[in-house]
């Protein structure tokens, strides 16, 4: 992803709370305090829903679950094996992540140790360790949706939370997002979770929650207007049906791609 001569900058010149990376259907294994369990992270009943980095806080969202039937594929990718079902709790705003038990949210200054592990046949996997009012406490999220397209998956989170803890990580300062009124406003807010979508989604999406019709060319119009402002990225050719994915703050540390 092109960096569009955006200026870097280090996580303090950002005062405000901002989404990095969001990764969808990941599985959490329960949480443990490490004073009494060292390898065991089956704690709880295990759950799935969305994961968000901010600069702030790592947050797992269970809440608001909707169904998604994935292909479940061979080295063959025309071949599948059948489907998986994934459980999916979209983060627009964080504002607006409803109440769940299940829920973790962990600042990023009380982290004390974030790990990646991925290794062949196994599910990519991120480890954070954290301080609870003098308590450490440790969990375990699980990638489901993973692909050989994928060039970061869950275990490059780890060297990201990382950086953000000693204030390392360069973000990108992006230019100021239209109104959340606007149509491009409403296109960007389909686009906060960080998925790669299609004019068709996007504007299905914004059509359901706003109960208007849309002409698919004004969704397009809108769409373009934002890549040209740095704020999407459009990822396919032109000659393409076009595909759109917001833009990162991490810039070359992207972990949505």
């Amino acid at each position: 992803m092109q960096d569009r001569g955006r200026k870097p900058g280090l996580q303090g010149s950002a005062p405000e709370e901002i989404i990095l990376a969001e990764e969808e259907a990941v599985i959490n294994r329960g949480v443990g305090i490490t004073q009494q369990v060292e390898s065991d992270f089956d704690l709880g009943p295990q759950t799935e829903g969305n994961l968000v980095l901010t600069n702030r806080r790592l947050v797992y969202a269970h809440g608001a679950q909707h169904e998604m039937d994935i292909p479940v594929g061979t080295v063959d990718p025309f071949e599948t094996l059948g489907r998986k079902r994934l459980y999916i709790s979209d983060v627009e705003d964080l504002d607006d992540i409803p109440h769940d038990s299940s829920n973790i949210t962990i600042q990023i200054s009380a982290v004390t140790s974030a790990r990646g592990h991925h290794a062949p046949g196994l599910s990519p996997r991120l480890e954070v360790r954290w301080n609870d009012g003098g308590v450490v406490k440790v969990t375990e999220f699980v990638e489901q949706e993973t692909g050989r397209s994928r060039r970061r998956n869950l275990n490059d989170w780890a060297p990201v939370i990382e950086r953000l803890k000693a204030g390392k990580q360069k973000l990108l300062l992006l230019p100021r997002a239209p109104q959340r009124d606007s149509l491009e406003g409403q296109v960007l807010v389909e686009l906060a979770d960080m998925q790669e979508k299609g004019l068709l989604t996007i504007g299905q999406g914004i059509e359901k929650k706003h109960g208007v019709s849309l002409d698919p060319e004004d969704v397009r119009e809108a769409c373009e207007n934002l890549a040209s402002q740095g704020l999407v990225e459009r990822i396919t050719p032109p000659q393409e049906d076009p595909f759109y994915v917001k833009v990162s703050p991490l810039g070359g540390d992207d972990l949505n791609q």
